[in-house]
């Protein structure tokens, strides 16, 4: 896992966030898959930096999350 402060360098991304979350606000993250890794950024302030999981970590946290 790692932060990547260059936003800039993925201007062209397809950033998804969860259909569960609403437009008020909130703790709401955004991800984007890419063929190096999946990126999960902030909805709230997309110009931070994202993070950057690898495909396989990102199946185990989804497994996680579901309760799999």
């Amino acid at each position: 896992m790692s932060t990547d402060g260059a936003t800039s360098l993925t201007p062209s991304l397809e950033w998804i966030k969860s259909s569960y979350s609403s437009n008020e606000g909130g703790a709401c993250i955004e991800v984007a898959a890419t063929e190096q890794a999946v990126l999960v950024r902030d909805s709230k302030d997309v110009t931070r930096a994202h993070l950057s999981v690898s495909h396989p970590g990102w199946a185990r946290f989804v497994r996680y999350a579901a309760g799999a």
